[in-house]
């Protein structure tokens, strides 16, 4: 899992890629890829 500042660049590199707000921090997650995971803050 990456910790970035800035979250949009990540969503946008599968469609799939869904923005959760989750006790306070913002995460990328990805149900068909789950190579793609962000967490922020």
């Amino acid at each position: 899992m990456k910790i970035r500042n800035s979250l949009k660049s990540l969503r946008g590199r599968h469609r799939d890629s869904q923005l959760v707000r989750r006790k306070g921090r913002v995460y990328v997650i990805n149900k068909t890829q789950k190579r793609y995971k962000a967490r922020q803050g």
